[in-house]
């Protein structure tokens, strides 16, 4: 896919919209559904970082200092969870809509994720990589409520026991918005560093989350190209 191009997959009456959108990463996550929304897959090109606190993190929780020394901007996101760098070199972004009252919808918000684990099972297995959908309920471990990738949430992917994509949702009466991370770069230190807590303490924390997540080492196009390829339908019902 270039850059700005807009997209539909074949074969389903209900065909999937695929838009590359740019812009900082405030805009991004600012971006409004409009008041009837389809099925569209959004590709996240940020123009900067930064580093996103779930809705209910306090701001304080991030050294101010040590994120403006790196250039990025500490904000907040609509959807749940905890903290995640957000750069075009950390993460791949990818945002999925579902209307309320389509197939893939489902009311209880911890189902809801379900078909998109699968869906991302799926895209792994297409570039040879094993991976597992955590199917379970939420469950944050020591670190979750602080950095996303330590905990574990329904629908979310595992390769060899370590986060490799997360997810979070925001939902309206129109529908529903999907965000997701695939890890392209962990470095649990420079984490650990953006967050104000004693030197001991960031230590552990640095500690523990090497063994929770891990980076794949996939081109971003094999990536989309395996996206764009399993996003059929007839495959996706719940």
């Amino acid at each position: 896919m270039r850059r700005g191009e807009a997209a539909t997959t074949g074969g389903s009456p209900e065909p999937w919209r695929i838009v590359e959108r740019t812009g900082s990463v405030r805009s991004l996550h600012g971006i409004v559904p409009g008041p009837r929304p389809r099925r569209e897959l959004w590709v996240m090109r940020p123009g900067d970082g930064a580093v996103v606190l779930g809705s209910g993190q306090r701001p304080g929780l991030v050294d101010a200092t040590a994120a403006r020394r790196r250039g990025l901007t500490v904000l907040r996101r609509r959807s749940g969870g905890g903290v995640v760098l957000v750069s075009h070199t950390d993460l791949l972004w990818i945002d999925v809509l579902v209307p309320r009252g389509d197939r893939l919808w489902h009311h209880d918000v911890g189902r809801a994720f379900l078909w998109l684990g699968e869906l991302w099972r799926t895209v792994l297995t297409g570039v040879g990589i094993a991976a597992e959908v955590y199917e379970g309920p939420y469950e944050p471990g020591p670190w979750g409520s602080l950095v996303c990738f330590a905990g574990r949430g329904p629908g979310e992917v595992f390769v060899e026991g370590r986060k490799v994509v997360g997810l979070s949702q925001r939902r309206s009466s129109a529908g529903a918005r999907f965000q997701c991370g695939l890890l392209r770069r962990w470095e649990p230190g420079s984490l650990a560093g953006l967050l104000g807590m004693p030197p001991g303490r960031r230590g552990v924390l640095e500690r523990d989350l090497a063994v929770c997540a891990g980076a794949l080492e996939v081109s971003e196009s094999r990536i989309l190209e395996a996206l764009t390829g399993a996003l059929d339908t007839e495959t996706l019902v719940p």
